[in-house]
């Protein structure tokens, strides 16, 4: 019976991780507050980040063809000379210069901050922080376009990427929030914010995964770890599918009003 509860506990936090890290509701925070709920013990950050490259995976396969594409025009750009491949080229290069700010702060501070503000009580507060993010943008519709991008513009969303090394600062919607703020359309905020998401989730998962595949509890865990990983790739591909829909829909709202709801019972009952 125990470790059957294990397995259920590690699909639990493998779905939690799925659902809400494409979302703008902050994956690190509910993975907080459910371990608090819970009692669920895990491999800590590293943990985090093994689930967290189950999502980059789905990420990976629902934005394939613009990578793809990407990469071709790239080369295209700079070993052609083909000028309608710049714009491509441009864009992979913003997406570079916003990995910059989180992957300098993240490798010096990301561990500290984790262990200093991974509490419940955190959390609840920079829910609130998301939800206030989130409202601004509600209603906003922007006018650029992937080739409309500057450097200014990816400094700007890098920035605000750092922000979500904060358990409850949902990294989605941090950079979501940022690119609508600069004027990107809906459909480029959320490719910049998502194909962001790669350079950063395979930095940290080559500095950290090794080391957790590598240690006894992993070992000792290896079914679960998986059940938790296979869990967190499907959730995470239907998340994103959802949410793009919502972001169509422009129905952003609705993520503001649910971090405030749990943002206030966190701090008021945990």
């Amino acid at each position: 019976m125990e470790k059957l509860w294990t397995l259920f506990q590690y699909l639990f936090l493998g779905l939690v991780q799925g659902i809400t890290e494409p979302i703008p509701i902050s994956s690190s925070g509910h993975l907080v507050i459910f371990r608090e709920i819970f009692g669920i013990e895990a491999e800590g950050l590293s943990f985090e980040i093994f689930v967290n490259f189950a999502s980059l995976l789905a990420i990976l396969v629902i934005y394939r063809e613009d990578i793809i594409r990407l990469i071709q025009n790239s080369y295209l750009y700079l070993f052609k000379k083909e000028e309608e491949a710049k714009s491509d080229f441009r864009f992979i290069v913003y997406l570079i210069i916003a990995t910059i700010p989180v992957g300098v702060i993240g490798v010096l501070f990301g561990e500290v901050i984790g262990d200093t503000l991974s509490n419940p009580v955190v959390v609840g507060y920079t829910l609130l922080i998301t939800a206030a993010a989130v409202w601004i943008i509600r209603n906003l519709r922007g006018k650029k376009n992937d080739g409309d991008l500057s450097t200014k513009d990816a400094i700007i969303v890098g920035l605000a990427q750092t922000a979500a090394l904060t358990p409850g600062i949902s990294r989605s919607g941090a950079t979501i929030v940022a690119s609508m703020l600069v004027g990107m359309k809906q459909e480029t905020a959320l490719r910049f914010s998502f194909l962001l998401y790669i350079p950063v989730s395979v930095g940290t998962t080559i500095l950290e995964v090794p080391d957790l595949i590598g240690s006894d509890e992993f070992q000792a865990m290896l079914i679960p770890n998986l059940i938790a990983f296979i869990t967190a790739f499907i959730a995470s591909y239907f998340a994103l599918k959802w949410f793009m829909g919502i972001m169509a829909r422009g129905n952003l709202k609705y993520f503001s009003y649910y971090c405030v709801v749990v943002g206030l019972l966190v701090i008021l009952f945990l």
